[in-house]
């Protein structure tokens, strides 16, 4: 590659999210000057100065070429026209790109990649969120949170020029469409932030998860409408339209308007002729993880569509029957309504859905289809070298001739491979708790959302034999733990509080620690570093539990 191109491929390089789960990419990026954590390689590419390129070695011109000459291959067979178009309202593709909160959005990022492994012909859907989700720090010992501001074009997002119309409550609410490349998938993002919007609608896609029942509504309606919207206007046609939990739910009611304004002469024909292009995958196992609205609310917005197409409100609230309530709209029930196929995470799962959702239609049907996790995205890149070298790089695709030769890996390759990921989780834990990680600990993990029902006070039930553990120098154990509460959730976050305040005991000997701030790097360091996994929920309320499948 010539010298005098290496900004621009570096710039390529950055704008497509391939680099996520190419360690190889992701390094050249860490090796620049203008690289700092927490920042997306693109801003640190942009940043450098030419007397800052012309200084970097053959190597890195060699290494960069090689990289783009990958990336040519990968976007040479990009999906254009995509079969199957997939909505979620986050999406966890970094940690650098912080648009997702938990287990759902990081399923989805693993989904793109995954697909764009596999060669599926598939785009997906969400929004773009100016503050992102909070980040969290401590503040004595009780979780803190702040909000920081994110500029899509620092991201490498390509502006697709596409923007449309979301009808809100009788008013014209415009979504803006970003376009971000992972790997061959392209993933559409609307943002509501533009100046001809009133400034309570510019807010609409402010944060996830933020803001009120109100606030939730417009944000669906943008995500499932703008969304289906977005689709038609960049010119995809796909035959299926999937739906990542209920947030996406509005999606339907777009269909069902084209369906109307084409021929169905009747709500009842506009959905025999929806149904058989939407797929809808649940992930809660309780009713409370469903999102619900009030007929006296979404009645306001439902009315545009119900005077549009001649029938009564009541038979368009009717799409989303409530089993608890007659009052209120069930955004899994609308899914369920129009879906030909519904889905939960997991075996257990599937038995739990199928009898939450037992007086809805379609919910006796929900089959199980278990959760799976990005290899690429989550193995170290140690062990990646070996498997590719000892397995062959068909190992992360799972492809079974790669996996029979897992015998002939020597356990000392193995160990000298974990040995040198504990190095990442080591420097995290020192930078961030100021505790030390002994090199010789059996080190345990616990990290995901800090919700009641997944017991991450558990172990300080039986404080006696807890004290001995930590204590024993002879066979030392060191105990870690991250995860955010919603800033709602006062239970969730007393349970960091509890176990906050046990770290700091003597009792704790040094040895159990709490790691603010959890993101997509802090999980990578401790699944590359933690020798055990534990997860320990009520059950059944956890749908499926993928964290232990990247440990």
């Amino acid at each position: 590659m010539d010298r005098t191109d290496l900004r621009s491929a570096l710039l390529r390089l950055a704008s497509n999210h391939l680099w996520t789960y190419d360690y190889r990419t992701a390094d050249l990026f860490d090796a620049l000057p203008t690289a700092t954590v927490d920042q997306h390689p693109f801003v640190a590419v942009r940043a450098l100065t030419d007397d800052q390129l012309d200084g970097v070695d053959d190597a890195f011109v060699t290494a960069v070429g090689e990289r783009l000459s990958e990336l040519d291959a990968v976007e040479a067979t990009a999906v254009t026209s995509p079969d199957v178009v997939y909505y979620s309202p986050e999406f966890g593709i970094s940690d650098v790109v912080p648009q997702y909160s938990g287990g759902l959005g990081i399923l989805a990022g693993d989904h793109l990649k995954s697909v764009s492994d596999l060669e599926i012909n598939l785009g997906a859907v969400g929004l773009f969120y100016r503050h992102g989700f909070f980040r969290q720090y401590l503040d004595g010992g009780k979780q803190a949170e702040r909000i920081e501001t994110y500029q899509a074009d620092d991201f490498g997002f390509a502006d697709t020029g596409i923007v449309v119309e979301v009808p809100i409550a009788g008013r014209r609410v415009d979504a803006k469409v970003w376009k971000m490349d992972v790997g061959r998938v392209p993933l559409l993002l609307l943002d509501t932030d533009l100046p001809q919007n009133t400034p309570h609608d510019r807010a609409i896609t402010d944060q996830l998860y933020g803001g009120d029942r109100l606030h939730r509504l417009e944000q669906e309606l943008v995500l499932g409408v703008g969304g289906a919207r977005a689709v038609e206007a960049i010119g995809w046609n796909p035959g299926v339209h999937h739906s990542n939990e209920g947030h996406a739910g509005f999606l339907a009611i777009e269909l069902l308007d084209r369906a109307r304004r084409t021929g169905a002469a009747t709500l009842a024909d506009a959905v025999a002729a929806v149904r058989p292009h939407v797929l809808f995958t649940t992930h809660t196992p309780v009713p409370a993880g469903i999102d619900r609205f009030d007929h006296d609310l979404i009645g306001v917005h439902l009315q545009h569509w119900a005077d549009a197409w001649g029938d009564p409100l009541a038979d368009v609230l009717a799409l989303g029957p409530d089993p608890d309530d007659d009052e209120t709209f069930n955004m899994a029930a609308l899914c369920l309504e129009v879906a030909s196929k519904a889905n939960g995470v997991s075996k257990l799962h599937g038995e739990v859905s199928r009898e939450l959702f037992a007086d809805v239609r379609g919910g006796s049907g929900i089959v199980s289809v278990t959760n799976g996790v990005h290899a690429r995205t989550w193995v170290s890149p140690a062990l990646q070298d070996l498997f590719d070298d000892r397995l062959g790089v068909g190992w992360s695709l799972g492809h079974a001739d790669a996996w029979g030769r897992i015998g002939e890996v020597d356990d000392d390759a193995i160990v000298g491979a974990r040995a040198a990921d504990k190095a990442p989780l080591t420097e995290l834990l020192a930078e961030r708790s100021g505790a030390k990680l002994d090199p010789d600990a059996l080190v345990i993990g616990f990290a995901r959302r800090f919700a009641t029902y997944k017991r991450a006070n558990l172990l300080l039930r039986h404080p006696d034999v807890l004290a001995a553990l930590l204590a024993d120098d002879d066979r030392p154990i060191h105990i870690l733990f991250a995860g955010k509460a919603h800033p709602a959730d006062q239970p969730g976050k007393g349970l960091i509080q509890q176990v906050v305040a046990y770290g700091a005991t003597s009792d704790a000997n040094g040895r159990f620690s709490f790691i603010p701030d959890y993101d997509i790097a802090v999980a990578r360091a401790l699944y590359f570093g933690c020798d055990v996994w534990l997860n320990n929920p009520v059950r059944p309320r956890e749908a499926s539990g993928t964290s232990g499948e990247k440990a």
